[in-house]
């Protein structure tokens, strides 16, 4: 019997109680102080609620605590730097020596469905190229292929439609076998196209503030709050400065090139996640403007 997929994020992870069996948890990062309740409060409760029933557990996020897991043959953890994204760490060897599990826990992007999907195929990709394809999704360094831009599309227009990442991790599991699965996944991705016209709307608005790394480029996104599509706007963003700034009604997100040198994580002093993607409460806006070298940053905002 193939295991049951639940599908989380690292800053709500699902009660232990309700998982079945062994538990294997992929491309779900260690919670950081980005999450109300830390590793503290929401990584290590999950942690202690499973015991040994946890599998293993794969991920390529940084976190400071990775190290003190080092010794357990289940955590198998690297930074976003050693590997770009989590289904390459995926191999037939480590599925074999984890055995059977019951349950797998991903996380909600492609990156994650495409862990879940190749570790239930035996550790075998679901098509040619889709380990690339979720490293590009996850670097957004180079384009996907074709058949990666359709789900990559799909998610990005519904990423908290908990029913289209099941229909694509069962799409996937499948090896893409049943044409029929695409037309609701290109339904949903057909819906990308006003989102980004919004994102492109707001990027007009990119204001460029001279920082310490160089140009920053920094947009009030508060009044598309829920309707434009992220991702392009944060590009759009990077296409014009070194790091791109997104404040919107509650959050604050900074993005720079992978690669490129930079650590958010070190700079706003963040125990774990994407050193090259990071999101913060609002509140912490002028301090962010500060660690980037920016003066006068919210004033140019307004």
């Amino acid at each position: 019997m193939k295991p049951t997929v639940v599908l989380t994020t690292p800053r709500k992870l699902p009660k232990p109680r309700e998982l079945r069996g062994r538990v294997v948890v992929l491309d779900v990062a260690f919670a950081s102080e980005a999450s109300q309740g830390g590793f503290d409060g929401i990584t290590r409760p999950f942690l202690n609620g499973l015991g040994e029933r946890l599998a293993a557990w794969v991920d390529h996020h940084d976190h400071v605590l990775h190290e003190a897991y080092r010794a357990d043959p289940r955590f198998v953890l690297a930074t976003k730097a050693e590997h770009g994204a989590c289904p390459e760490m995926i191999t037939p060897s480590l599925v074999e020596r984890v055995g059977p599990v019951e349950t797998v826990v991903c996380h909600t992007d492609f990156d994650g469905l495409s862990s879940a999907a190749k570790w239930i195929r035996g550790g075998i990709e679901s098509y040619a190229g889709a380990d690339n394809d979720a490293y590009a999704i996850d670097t957004r360094t180079r384009r996907p292929s074709a058949v990666g831009e359709r789900f990559d599309r799909a998610l990005r227009a519904r990423p908290r439609d908990p029913g289209l990442a099941g229909l694509i991790v069962r799409h996937l599991v499948e090896g893409l076998d049943d044409a029929g699965l695409w037309g609701p996944i290109d339904a949903a991705g057909a819906e990308l196209a006003p989102r980004e016209a919004r994102a492109r709307g707001l990027a007009d608005r990119y204001v460029l503030l001279e920082g310490a790394a160089g140009k920053v480029a920094v947009v009030d996104a508060t009044e598309g709050h829920g309707r434009y599509d992220k991702t392009l706007l944060l590009l759009l963003g990077q296409e014009r400065a070194v790091v791109a700034v997104v404040v919107d009604t509650d959050t604050v997100t900074l993005a720079a090139r992978y690669g490129g040198g930079l650590n958010f994580l070190t700079l706003l002093g963040l125990s774990g996640g994407m050193p090259t993607l990071v999101s913060v409460g609002k509140s912490r806006l002028e301090e962010v403007l500060r660690v980037l070298g920016v003066s006068n940053g919210g004033h140019a905002l307004g």
